[in-house]
């Protein structure tokens, strides 16, 4: 699904109007719904709010300032124990003799934000997960004005929290409202801090830090089972999900719709490099055919 600068359909493949669940792709807009319960987040705490970090040392020690600065420990986390997502930090992590824990999981930072708001609002923390919590019912409101349509359904993602579907046209719409949205608005705060500190929004060996690091003014975020929306900042945008989940199409597919966008240099040409390997050596390689 391709977005043009005024909010027209560029180029729809697949039934874009049928709801998906995004999964983190939705982070920008619980990180929203996080500010208009009255949290005053910014910087690199805001980003993390939004992100799905790689677990690396300066991702779990922010989490950690930001439950203490609340009076929280890890423990009120309701995310599962988890290694680090990204692959070389994990080998890193076991080599240390360290263990999963619930600050190395990808959305500790999130779940650290709605715990602080649960905090100010004196809302129960024990619940903060809860569909009916107050906390959730807000962010479900984000995610409807965000996306310009109804929430298709509820589900819970991995990490715990309620997720909520929308279409890709939604999702699209979404990341275009935000990097549109009026300075200091909850979603413009969101959009700048994550493209301020990408490599808090995923992490040092990621596509999301790589994009909004090399492309000026882009919004970008993945969701787990191959769920991308990117947003550039004179309100062009994506969103796609590989129907069966698989990640190793996602990058040849997001750098083709980055490219059909206009989106040139070479964060373009890392991203949709998916060699497939046979006996550790390059034997071919997966491209987009649209």
């Amino acid at each position: 699904m391709l977005l043009g600068a005024d909010g027209s359909v560029e180029l729809a493949l697949g039934d874009v109007a049928a709801p998906v669940f995004p999964r983190s792709a939705n982070k920008p807009m619980q990180a929203a719904g996080i500010l208009r319960a009255g949290l005053d987040l910014a910087g690199e705490r805001l980003a993390l709010a939004a992100a799905s970090h790689s677990g690396e040392p300066f991702h779990r020690d922010l989490v950690q300032k930001m439950l203490a600065e609340q009076g929280l420990t890890p423990a009120q986390l309701q995310c599962p124990p988890d290694l680090p997502l990204d692959a070389q930090e994990a080998e890193t992590y076991l080599a240390s003799g360290a263990v999963r824990d619930r600050v190395t999981m990808n959305c500790s930072g999130k779940h650290a934000a709605m715990l602080a708001a649960c905090v100010l609002r004196d809302w129960p923390t024990e619940s903060y997960l809860d569909p009916d919590h107050p906390l959730q019912r807000l962010i479900h409101t984000v995610v409807e004005e965000a996306a310009g349509e109804p929430v298709a359904a509820v589900g819970t993602d991995g990490c715990g929290a309620p997720l909520m579907a929308i279409s890709l046209a939604g999702l699209a719409r979404a990341f275009r409202s935000f990097v549109l949205a009026a300075p200091g608005s909850a979603e413009r705060r969101v959009a700048d801090a994550m493209r301020a500190h990408p490599e808090y929004v995923a992490g040092t060996r990621r596509h999301d830090t790589w994009l909004m690091s090399e492309v000026p003014g882009a919004l970008s975020k993945m969701g787990a089972e191959a769920v991308q929306a990117v947003a550039l900042p004179d309100g062009r945008a994506l969103a796609l999900k590989v129907d069966d989940g698989g990640l190793r199409a996602l990058g040849p597919i997001l750098g083709r719709a980055l490219a059909l966008l206009g989106v040139e240099g070479p964060v373009v040409s890392r991203i949709a490099s998916a060699p497939l390997l046979g006996g550790g050596r390059e034997v071919g390689e997966i491209r987009a055919t649209f």
